[in-house]
């Protein structure tokens, strides 16, 4: 018969391993989590396809900044930044704190919609 801190603990790591595996959610370093599934309705709301071509996304086709295709792999972000969930989101937040001077503007996206986009971005391999 297990102890009741037994059973307390092991139900824990069973619902820690369960929220890691939710659909639609992306896990990277620093314990980075973003909803891809609601990234995909944000990235249409803050209409991101009329400057990126982004797979999946109807209507995205733009050829102002560059195509997002495998963007999840690539090493850096505007050739300067180290890609990372974290660091991506934070480009999406605000690209001009990240890299003065670059060409993509501050969209006003706030924090909790940079992490759900990038999240979204990153199931792009």
């Amino acid at each position: 018969m297990m102890r009741p801190t037994t059973r307390l603990l092991i139900a824990a790591l069973l619902a820690m391993m369960a929220a890691a595996c939710e659909p639609g959610r992306a896990n990277g370093p620093d314990n980075f989590i973003g909803d891809a599934r609601r990234g995909t309705d944000l990235v249409k709301q803050y209409h991101c396809g009329s400057c990126h071509d982004i797979p999946g996304i109807a209507g995205a086709d733009g050829n102002v900044g560059p195509p997002l295709h495998r963007i999840g792999t690539r090493t850096y972000i505007a050739g300067y930044i180290q890609n990372s969930p974290d660091s991506m989101a934070d480009w999406i937040e605000d690209p001009q704190r990240a890299l003065p001077g670059n060409a993509m503007p501050r969209m006003g996206i706030p924090q909790k919609d940079a992490r759900d986009i990038a999240a979204l971005l990153y199931t792009l391999k």
